[in-house]
């Protein structure tokens, strides 16, 4: 599975972003699906993950109420809704599949992941 992620950019604080994630090579259909955050000089972080179906989301504490993660099986992509943006929410953003159905917000329990896109949030 290839997964690539976009729709990073620099946005003003307050203001939203839509980012997506789409695969090929493979249906994702029956995949967990994440997104994660990494700034550089630092781990890579949890933001969110959804399950196979969409029916379980679970949300980082920094991120919920103003991000939402969904996705649509029948396009094979994922979607990061980013509202509210803050400077502190500025990181590239990778997305990732894992071959269960369900979520985790480890990043070593995911199998495939998208190279990145970079949001810049300035204050």
């Amino acid at each position: 599975v290839q997964l690539q992620a976009y729709g990073g950019g620099l946005v003003q604080a307050g203001g939203s972003l839509k980012l997506s994630c789409g695969a090929s090579g493979r249906t994702l259909s029956s995949y967990g699906m994440g997104w994660f955050r990494q700034v550089p000089g630092k781990e890579r972080e949890f933001v969110t993950a959804i399950s196979w179906n969409g029916s379980h989301t679970y949300y980082a504490d920094s991120v919920q109420g103003r991000f939402t993660i969904s996705r649509d099986n029948a396009k094979n992509t994922l979607y990061l809704q980013m509202n509210g943006l803050k400077p502190e929410d500025t990181a590239v953003y990778y997305c990732a599949a894992r071959i269960r159905t369900g979520i985790s917000t480890r990043s070593y329990e995911y199998d495939f992941w998208g190279q990145g896109t970079l949001v810049t949030v300035s204050s």
